[in-house]
């Protein structure tokens, strides 16, 4: 017999051989048909897989983020034999899931695909669905594959099997269809209810753009019609919030292909708004005793060696220049600058902790096919710190950064987050970490210590650390519940030793600091398209670029209008006149258009009167009151960066 343990501390014995499904249903045949599939001591696995030895089950059911990924993966072969059915001599080349959905690159052999091909490809599925055809897990050799796909004359699945080891190698059949895929996949195809396809875009083999392009179709698929139809109704609501749509209406940032692709250009409304993200952090920083510096956007190459970034980051930077005999490099990370300044004048203990700040500029070189609008650029403005600390201040520093974030939270209105705690994988050290097995675990055990003694909730993940040590990586979730990485709390133990850096302690021995490396606001670049989105472009009074326009009624009232511009000015509002000869309603339209927070109508009502009629983004009008009332509402709305009407 063997011993199976589940969540809850319970073990049950059974038979070598009985599967997650079998176990499910000694259970409860109600659990087991809510089950997509399950997790065996720690490896998502199908419900129907035997399992031969001791192990930690765990089951899942739709609302389990790995169930949603083993779902959509298994309606990429779905998709697939429709695929093949209607387009016989298809090759295909990988089909995953993705955050939101899946997609498969296909080879049609020169034939290609339309909107109407996708919907006819939609019904195909709907009626493979209905078969209700279990996926089928074979153990195969490397030898037979290659002979199978070899009859196919399929280059593509021939060049993944170069790569994968003999006697770990599986193909999957549901229907008619079958393919060399590794898993795990649902049961059956029958509990798939609904799909929708969404796109079709070109994408290289391989990621490659030497390499021929194939054809890649994106869908997404849900256990009920209901759950698709939502998904739809909140697919239309992002698009209208798609940071490069507002980012376009709203002038706040352009891309010029003469400048180069993933370089951002801030326009001045864009502008405004980096100045006040700077404005909040200084603030903030310089509470929490931080001292602000200022660091080259190169160096050389000497210094990159000494951080480990050219060992373990290379192909992530801008290729060297070459001056005077000497290789420099563009700045991808500002901390090797950082450790310079620390070591630039002797610390003691009574110097530490030491913390120093700066909005850094960093290139970094992503590759084309990764680049997207603000989310994933080439240069980047970061809002980055690095504490010097010993190991007895690192819990309340550690700390420290995290109630940062959470203050930051508190001010755009992030409701939902969660924190991941980054770790190595002990089987790439010296490859892609740092080869000091009893200082990662060190460090990670102090990390997961505070986090527990802080009641913070987190998820632990294998094997994203940064090379030099564990980290936090803060997700933050959209009010549409679109996902964002949008800041770093990292532990170093490496690259403290790695410049020699020393503090002399009460006792008058060296020691080397510990590093923490912070980023709350990450980068202006994908903190201003996630606050685009997640405002859909409305954006808080103190952060908006224009935060009052003045419309008045006709050009006789445009002189009043300038006197109110004048008292709003003068008390540090931001603020324009739309003096054109335009009628008031389209004015009132035009602004809202342009989401500014505050319109003010003037009229001759308001002129006599000394007043203003005030109204607010998305809300209508809120009524007439005198300028100096207005004034004193809207300069605390600035000043606790909070909207109060």
């Amino acid at each position: 017999m063997i011993k199976i343990s589940f969540p809850d501390g319970a073990v049950r014995e059974y038979a070598p051989g009985t599967s997650s499904m079998e176990i499910a249903k000694s259970i409860s045949e109600g659990l087991a048909r809510k089950l997509l599939a399950a997790t065996v001591n720690g490896q998502v696995w199908d419900l129907n897989r035997p399992i031969t030895t001791d192990a930690a089950v765990k089951f899942l059911t739709w609302d389990d983020k790995d169930a949603k990924t083993t779902f959509w993966h298994s309606t990429a072969h779905l998709m697939a034999e429709a695929i093949e059915k209607k387009f016989p001599g298809v090759k295909f080349w990988v089909g995953p899931p993705v955050d939101n959905g899946f997609y498969y690159d296909i080879d049609l052999g020169g034939r290609h695909i339309s909107e109407e091909d996708l919907r006819e490809l939609e019904v195909s599925m709907a009626a493979l669905a209905k078969e209700n055809n279990p996926y089928i897990r074979k153990e195969i050799s490397k030898a037979d594959a290659i002979a199978y796909f070899t009859e196919k004359g399929d280059e593509y699945k021939l060049d993944l099997l170069q790569n994968l080891e003999d006697g770990n190698i599986t193909f999957y059949t549901q229907g008619g269809f079958t393919d060399l895929c590794r898993g795990p996949h649902i049961p059956s195809t029958g509990a798939i209810k609904a799909v929708k396809l969404t796109n079709i875009a070109g994408a290289y083999w391989k990621g490659d753009e030497k390499n021929k392009q194939l054809t890649r179709i994106y869908g997404v698929s849900f256990p009920s019609q209901k759950e698709l139809d939502e998904y739809l109704q909140l697919l239309e609501e992002a698009k209208k919030r798609d940071h490069r749509k507002l980012g376009k209406e709203l002038s706040i940032y352009t891309m010029d292909d003469d400048v180069g692709p993933g370089l951002i250009m801030w326009m001045p409304n864009g502008t405004i708004i980096i100045e006040e993200l700077e404005k909040l952090a200084k603030e903030t920083e310089e509470a929490a005793g931080y001292h602000r510096v200022v660091t080259p956007h190169i160096a050389k190459e000497s210094m990159y060696l000494t951080s480990g970034h050219l060992p373990y980051y290379a192909d992530s930077m801008y290729p060297p220049m070459e001056l005077d005999g000497e290789k420099y490099y563009l700045k991808s990370m500002n901390c090797p600058h950082h450790h310079k300044i620390f070591a630039a004048e002797p610390k003691s203990y009574r110097d530490l902790p030491y913390r120093i700040a700066e909005y850094g500029t960093v290139y970094r070189y992503e590759q084309s096919g990764e680049l997207f609008g603000l989310m994933r650029v080439r240069c980047l403005h970061m809002n980055d710190a690095h504490i010097y600390c010993s190991k007895e201040q690192f819990a309340a520093e550690f700390r420290a950064v995290n109630e940062m974030y959470l203050k930051y939270f508190k001010i755009f209105g992030i409701d939902k987050y969660q924190m991941r705690l980054s770790l190595h994988s002990a089987d790439k050290l010296g490859k892609k970490y740092v080869d000091q097995p009893a200082l990662w675990k060190e460090t990670e055990d102090m990390v997961r210590q505070v986090l527990i003694d802080t009641n913070t909730p987190f998820v632990e993940v294998q094997d994203e650390a940064a090379f030099y040590g564990p980290k936090i990586d803060v997700q933050i979730f959209s009010v549409i519940g679109r996902e964002f990485t949008l800041a770093t709390n990292q532990v170093d133990f490496s690259q403290g030793r790695s410049f020699k850096l020393q503090y002399t302690t009460p006792e008058n021995h060296s020691e080397t600091p510990l590093i923490i490396h912070r980023a709350p606001l990450g980068t202006h670049e994908r903190f201003i398209g996630f606050l685009l989105e997640h405002y859909a472009g409305k954006l808080p009074v103190w952060l908006a670029p224009q935060q009052v326009r003045i419309l008045p009624i006709s050009d006789k009232f445009v002189g009043y209008a300038e006197e109110v511009k004048a008292k709003l000015r003068a008390a540090g509002v931001r603020v324009g006149i739309d003096d054109r000869s335009e009628k008031i309603g389209k004015k009132i339209r035009e602004t809202e258009l342009l989401k500014v927070p505050y319109m003010l109508v003037v009229g001759e009502k308001e002129m006599a009167e000394g007043k203003i009629s005030v109204r607010r983004q998305g809300k209508g009008d809120i009524g007439a009151q005198p300028v100096e009332d207005f004034i004193t509402v809207i300069k605390r709305e600035i000043a606790n960066r909070h909207d109060e009407v």
